[in-house]
């Protein structure tokens, strides 16, 4: 990514996996934090249910950012995941200031 040329910390950015079933304001703070301690966070959601639960996680992250003056942008990739030897789409999100 740019601006980010340490592959420590990438190793040390957590991946928040989202699923259907995953409260959107409980996984906003998490983005939030992530975002605040790292300056930014990538998001994985499998699943329609999923991407919907991650997508409104990031707006509310965003308006909880905004009141530490953070503007975030949400930038959508997929990719492939392996899952009990079945691999999957995933769709992921990378989130950081804009």
């Amino acid at each position: 990514m740019e601006g980010h040329d340490s592959k420590e910390e990438e190793a040390n950015l957590e991946l928040i996996k989202v699923s259907a079933t995953s409260r959107s304001t409980a996984v906003a703070g998490a983005i939030a934090g992530v975002v605040r301690e790292h300056g930014r966070a990538e998001v994985q959601a499998i699943g329609a249910g999923a991407v919907n639960q991650a997508v409104k996680a990031a707006a509310i992250a965003r308006g909880y950012l905004l009141l530490d003056g953070i503007d975030v942008v949400l930038i959508p990739s997929f990719g492939e995941v392996n899952i009990d030897g079945v691999t999957r789409t995933a769709v992921k999100f990378t989130i950081e200031p804009r």
